[in-house]
């Protein structure tokens, strides 16, 4: 068990990354499940257990209800077929414009930097999408970028944008720069939650250094993710000039309930973090479990507005195929 001291925060990111679980037979023992918490494990999923220490180490042992279990710990419910669920619920497939290139929406564009993640959420909407993982660099869509002047911005995601080392980020970020009309670059997010130490200090000179605005938008779903090194990590973000923004996604028993939701918005928008979405699930086959009714997500969000003040709730929004933005519910 790594326990994360002043002294062992140095260490290399991807060697911290290593110490992530992986497989069965480590989550048993490291969470202590009784033989009854056993049962309820999907022991071979294709989307395989990736769980970074940092957030294994925030689950109560042996208590299969813990918001962080939920979200990271297969279950056998991913099993069951659901009529209304598919393999690729918001078809990006049907938006390439290159390989590795998706645009939905006017004026900005998604590049699908890596299929790597720092951890696999059981309720993935891209857990089935086939990546173009045989061609190493971005030429092809640099080139369709450059060839359309109505892009002026360029989302980094994935996988995780942050899998990729600084040195790759650099010189992606350098390519894209040269293209006059982007200038604004976004980073779709989740490292920072499961391995804070990935935010070196040559990434954030590189985000320091560059002409084009920068927006994270970080995923986070629970209060007990974002614990103070995690905080520390993105306000060095928000400090490098920055702008920062969350991403949270409507989850049955992990965050809905209006305690959860208000705790969570509350302690980012503390820390300068904007709540900008609240995502209805995406209906990817194997998270039925997670879905909460609309009726109770649009109960939530208004008591959320009579609570919070304004910048402090998202919008409540659910991504619809075809449409020409987010749709706001």
């Amino acid at each position: 068990m790594v326990v994360y001291s002043k002294t062992n925060l140095n260490l290399e990111w991807r060697k911290i990354q290593k110490n992530n679980i992986t497989s069965s037979e480590q989550l048993f023992k490291f969470l202590r499940l009784n033989s009854d918490g056993i049962e309820h494990i999907f022991l071979n999923p294709k989307f395989n257990l990736n769980i970074p220490l940092r957030l294994a180490q925030k689950i109560k042992k042996n208590d299969l209800n813990d918001p962080i279990f939920l979200q990271f710990v297969p279950l056998v419910k991913e099993q069951l077929v659901h009529p209304q669920f598919s393999t690729h619920p918001v078809l990006d497939t049907e938006f390439t414009r290159a390989p590795k290139l998706i645009q939905k929406y006017h004026g900005r564009a998604l590049l699908l930097t890596s299929s790597a993640c720092a951890m696999h959420c059981r309720f993935c909407f891209r857990q089935n999408f086939p990546y173009e993982t045989s061609i190493s660099n971005y030429d092809k869509e640099l080139q369709a970028i450059q060839k359309d002047p109505s892009i002026q911005e360029l989302i980094l995601s994935g996988g995780d944008p942050l899998s990729l080392p600084d040195n790759k980020l650099r010189k992606l970020i350098q390519d894209l720069e040269c293209i006059a009309h982007i200038k604004l670059l976004r980073f779709h997010t989740r490292f920072p939650i499961g391995i804070p130490e990935r935010i070196t200090k040559e990434f954030l000179e590189i985000i320091e250094s560059s002409r084009l605005q920068t927006i994270f938008v970080i995923h986070t779903n629970h209060p007990k993710e974002l614990d103070d090194d995690v905080l520390s990590a993105l306000k060095k973000i928000h400090l490098s000039g920055a702008t920062l923004l969350s991403h949270s996604v409507l989850l049955k028993n992990v965050n809905d309930n209006l305690e959860t939701l208000e705790t969570l918005f509350l302690k980012l928008a503390k820390s300068g973090i904007i709540p900008y979405y609240l995502n209805q699930l995406d209906k990817v086959q194997g998270s039925a479990h997670f879905e909460v009714d609309l009726k109770k997500g649009l109960q939530l969000t208004q008591a959320l507005r009579e609570k919070l003040p304004g910048y402090a709730v998202p919008r409540f929004i659910q991504e619809i195929p075809f449409e020409k933005h987010k749709t706001l519910l």
